[in-house]
């Protein structure tokens, strides 16, 4: 994978370019030890960040390469050009040519990730408005990993230093999630929440927190049975040899008492119901992670924020312990 560096390779894919992707990207290396950590490959022309370099004043040695294998450990970033069209940069702008473009940064630097000529990848965020379409229909890039990687194992993973939620459903409306929570369902992604922990996060027996579905976790059955029917016996089930799972616990408790504080892990039924959660108390500092696929992809937990790209006020922490944790997985994985 790495032969030729002793640090790590991370392959960054720019998603939109009118967004403040390349401003936080800039930001994150300038005046930090990142590049100290890593090698960063990113899957775009040179001209979108000298457009930004300018612009925001940062100055970062920014090379044009044609191959991957021509990186060295200097502190500059490496990009590897992506389309041929012409790049009209415009600040806070949807445009269906930058659309377009994130996706071509996407697939390019996904392909390097499985060839193995990159170890790790962070995506920059993208805009479903002006990205999807029939080559992209994918609501999400966890749902995009699922397809490009093949595989159907997987959870969408919140990160921070306070705390850690995997997702049971992703993004889906939420009439649809009921019909999601089969036994099998529900159990292959408790398993693979529990697998991403230990290898992924080196937590050697972890303590995971389960929340209810219902309001209040049912009020045991006056407010909805399906704690009762469906995620208690599977829990019971689970924790037969060891107790791992803990709950059901009321959401709106457990985040308002700060229970997270004694648990490795948490389990959130739905998109909303954990994220309201996390970022009330992690939004500058969380990371999205993708457990349970083949490769080590990670991303900031915040969209594009065109009204405010370009002005140079962008908070760029949520990229930095992106890239920060990117690493540290791939180190976990590599000495377990």
């Amino acid at each position: 994978m790495n032969k030729i560096n002793k640090k790590i390779i991370i392959g960054f894919s720019i998603g939109d370019y009118n967004g403040i992707g390349p401003e936080i990207l800039l930001k994150s290396f300038h005046k930090s030890d990142l590049f100290k950590q890593c090698v960063p490959v990113i899957f775009c022309d040179e001209e979108i960040l000298n457009f930004y370099s300018n612009k925001l004043n940062i100055k970062i040695s920014v090379e044009d390469i044609k191959y991957i294998n021509k990186v060295n450990e200097s502190n500059s970033f490496y990009c590897l050009k992506v389309d041929p069209e012409n790049i009209k940069i415009n600040p806070g702008k949807i445009d269906k040519i930058a659309g377009s473009y994130s996706i071509k940064s996407l697939d390019n630097c996904s392909d390097a990730l499985m060839k193995k000529k990159i170890d790790g990848m962070v995506t920059l965020p993208i805009c479903k408005i002006n990205s999807q379409n029939t080559k992209f229909p994918f609501p999400g890039h966890t749902e995009y990993f699922i397809k490009k990687f093949e595989v159907n194992n997987n959870i969408m993973i919140m990160h921070s230093n306070l705390m850690n939620i995997g997702f049971i459903t992703g993004h889906i409306p939420l009439n649809s999630i009921l019909s999601k929570l089969s036994e099998d369902y529900i159990e292959r992604k408790l398993s693979i929440y529990l697998n991403s922990l230990k290898k992924d996060f080196k937590i050697k027996h972890p303590k995971i927190a389960v929340l209810g579905l219902n309001p209040h976790a049912g009020e045991e059955g006056l407010i909805g049975n399906d704690e009762i029917k469906i995620i208690n016996p599977i829990l019971k089930k689970l924790n037969k040899n060891q107790e791992i799972f803990h709950g059901p616990f009321s959401s709106d408790s457990f985040f308002g008492l700060q229970k997270f504080k004694n648990f490795d892990g948490i389990i959130s039924w739905y998109h909303d119901q954990g994220l309201v959660g996390f970022k009330s108390f992690s939004f500058d500092l969380g990371v999205n992670f993708t457990g349970g696929l083949p490769y080590v992809r990670t991303s900031p937990d915040h969209g594009t924020a065109f009204n405010i790209a370009g002005t140079g006020v962008a908070n760029e922490r949520s990229l930095v312990e992106s890239i920060k944790l990117n690493i540290k997985i791939i180190n976990n994985r590599k000495f377990r």
